[in-house]
């Protein structure tokens, strides 16, 4: 049977661009949303785009809710991408149909308890239903997981044992953020985060640590975060004990942001505060809008990955950079899918993208998009 690339949330900021990079590629994706009018309108702008005989298609459809996502999905060939956000409110319908279906899941999710919620509670089942599920696939996590990768490789090709690696995502020049991306961060802002130390996944709070890295445009500092690497970089080398993941956005409040968090810990304790800051975090209601094309293209995705042996002496590092974080996240949700469609992944579970796909294939696919290691 034809694989077929459905795409949720194709009315969103993410999704809009995501719907465009997938129609001029000639998935000829099946684009889906609430709102008839909307999506019909997308499909009739993007059409000119698609090469002969892959126009896309559209279906009205809720995403958020479990049998109107279900009956989209016809076999286990289609590859579902799911680009609505906030993943912990919305996002569970498309990753249980995908179970239920046994087919293939892809989202652009950064949210850390949804990841952990995808890795631990929906891949077992996903192992014994045969799906696969792709999370975390954008500018959060794919490029960390590339350049971890790559460092525990390096270090292991000069004869070095690694059993931390330390990934730090930063972006130069200036951007603003999606509503999507407002109202996500406010879901998880709150909620405890993930890393692994010791060994093993452990619950702390976001922020908890920072550290510093060199990014070739110079130092930056980035506060701890909870990734998909903490599952999936494990599982490349056995000796790794320990894995750190850092986001870089606050730029020079970075560490203020990191004391402003152990207060902020301290008054969710109080019944009833977590839900009015909650509220006070979270998007004004708008949905859709982001950064213009114009202010996108002044930023560019960096991420530093770097190996450290067990005295804490670093063995390897290296350096990545790329499209903006938008356009990066639609190049790579469009090379999953097609890779998914073409190619599946033989196995049930929950991957990242080096354990699915392999290192090389990684590395030539994220380098046909712009996301490449510096010298």
């Amino acid at each position: 049977m034809h694989s077929r690339v459905i795409l949720f949330g194709a009315t969103g900021y993410t999704g809009r661009l995501t719907a465009r990079t997938m129609v001029q590629a000639g998935l000829a994706p099946i684009l889906v949303g609430r709102d008839p009018d909307r999506v019909a309108s997308l499909v009739d702008d993007l059409s000119p785009l698609a090469p002969a005989g892959t126009l896309p298609t559209w279906v009205q459809a809720d995403a958020t809710a479990a049998p109107s996502v279900r009956a989209l999905v016809e076999s286990p060939q289609d590859v579902l991408v799911s680009t609505v956000g906030p993943f912990l409110a919305l996002g569970t319908p498309a990753v249980e149909a995908a179970i239920d279906a046994g087919a293939t899941y892809i989202d652009s999710t950064g949210e850390s308890p949804f990841i952990r919620w995808v890795f631990e509670n929906a891949g077992p089942r996903a192992e014994r239903s045969g799906a696969r599920l792709l999370t975390a696939f954008g500018y959060d996590y794919v490029p960390g997981n590339l350049a971890g990768a790559l460092a525990l490789h390096d270090a292991r090709e000069v004869g070095r044992v690694p059993v931390k690696v330390e990934i730090g995502y930063f972006v130069s020049g200036g951007m603003g953020m999606s509503s999507g991306t407002r109202a996500s961060m406010a879901g998880v802002m709150l909620e405890p985060t993930h890393s692994f130390r010791s060994g093993q996944v452990i619950s702390e709070r976001a922020g908890s640590h920072v550290r510093d890295f060199e990014t070739g445009r110079g130092q930056r500092s980035g506060l701890s975060v909870g990734g998909s690497e903490q599952f999936t970089l494990p599982r490349l080398d056995g000796d790794i004990r320990e894995v750190g993941v850092y986001l870089g956005w606050a730029g020079r409040w970075t560490k203020v942001a990191s004391t402003a968090g152990r207060a902020t810990d301290s008054l969710t304790r109080i019944p009833g505060v977590r839900g009015l800051l909650t509220r006070a975090l979270a998007a004004d209601g708008t949905t859709g809008q982001g950064p213009t094309a114009e202010e996108r293209s002044t930023s560019r995705t960096i991420v530093v990955a770097r190996a450290l042996d067990s005295a804490g002496e670093q063995v390897s590092s290296v350096r990545l950079s790329g499209p903006t974080p938008y356009e990066l996240t639609a190049d790579l949700l469009t090379w999953g899918a097609d890779r998914c469609r073409v190619s599946p992944i033989a196995q049930g579970g929950a991957y990242g993208p080096v354990d699915a796909f392999g290192l090389d294939d990684v590395v030539r696919g994220c380098a046909a998009i712009g996301l490449a290691r510096e010298a």
